[in-house]
């Protein structure tokens, strides 16, 4: 399984993105569901998660106000809507599943989480 990212692009600052995670015939149930990036030169870093159980979310504290994760459980897909983006939010973002947890933790640990695809790419500049 694969789970694919996908609804990145070039947007100005200020501007807004809605990604969205799936992949085909995979249902998210039972999983927590989390949202990585990659920016230039850093190392990856947990943004967002949903859980399964109760879909209690996390965000880290950078992206708070701004970032709202949700799930669409009839078309079994994970959304991260993006707003008030700002340059540093640049980067390659990842959707992958928790294959250890139903709920969300912090800090988001990228170990427990597989089914990574290729990821999509977020460019905030003017």
């Amino acid at each position: 399984v694969q789970l694919q990212a996908s609804g990145g692009g070039l947007v100005q600052p200020d501007g807004s993105l809605r990604l969205s995670c799936a992949a085909p015939g995979f249902t998210p149930d039972g999983y927590a569901i989390g949202w990585f990036r990659r920016a230039p030169g850093k190392e990856r870093e947990g943004v967002s998660c949903i859980s399964s159980s109760d879909a209690s979310t996390y965000y880290v504290d950078s992206v708070k106000g701004r970032f709202t994760i949700s799930r669409d459980k009839a078309k079994n897909t994970v959304h991260l809507q993006m707003n008030n983006l700002k340059p540093e939010d640049t980067g390659v973002y990842y959707c992958g599943a928790n294959l250890m947890r139903s709920r969300c933790v912090s800090p988001m640990r990228g170990y427990e989480y597989d089914y990574w695809g290729q990821g999509t790419l977020v460019t905030v500049s003017s």
